[in-house]
């Protein structure tokens, strides 16, 4: 009988290592292939990205904001942190998590189908969630949905249920609460 392993950068259950979710602040420079070098950092060292959104902050330094929300040991979380140090584009590194609950949010369009007591269904639901009609048709709704993520996934399983079509979202845009500057 022969035993395989593999290698992961995760924590093998046995070792009751805590996994944490955390959503990292990276300021850097704009410019071709930044985006492509932070993604590099991750898949080759075989960490998992959960949401990954990214603009540019300050048009005339030429800065983007790459807001990231990845999962793992505290362990492993410093690593990255201090792997995304390194690179050179980047400007500085900020665990959001770290400071506080950050204010986090996602934007989603919500696409459903259907007629009759279904139709009338995902219209109170969309109500009672605060999502904003932005197209409809006899046999169909589009939402616009902007929540923390947890809130989003209600909302879609919900619609689930109601007919829901196709779902577009934007990833986790968030900034730190309080006074200070990231």
């Amino acid at each position: 009988m022969t035993q395989t392993t593999t290698q992961s950068h995760y924590p093998n259950l046995s070792t009751h290592e805590e996994i944490v979710s955390r959503t990292l602040s990276v300021i850097v420079d704009n410019e071709p292939g930044v985006l492509a070098r932070v993604i590099g950092l991750f898949s080759g060292r075989g960490y998992n990205i959960d949401s990954l959104t990214v603009t540019e902050t300050e048009h005339e330094k030429h800065i983007s904001r790459i807001t990231i929300a990845t999962k793992g040991t505290p362990m492993v979380i410093e690593q990255i942190k201090h792997q995304l140090e390194r690179l050179v584009p980047v400007h500085r590194v900020h665990d959001l998590t770290e400071t506080g609950q950050p204010l986090e949010r996602e934007l989603a369009l919500v696409k459903v189908q259907g007629k009759g007591e279904k139709r009338i269904e995902a219209l109170r639901m969309a109500e009672i969630f605060r999502a904003e009609v932005i197209d409809a048709s006899t046999e169909h709704f589009v939402f616009e949905f902007s929540a923390r993520s947890s809130k989003v996934d209600q909302f879609i399983s919900i619609m689930n249920e109601l007919g829901l079509v196709e779902v577009a979202r934007t990833g986790i845009a968030a900034i730190a609460r309080g006074r200070g500057l990231v």
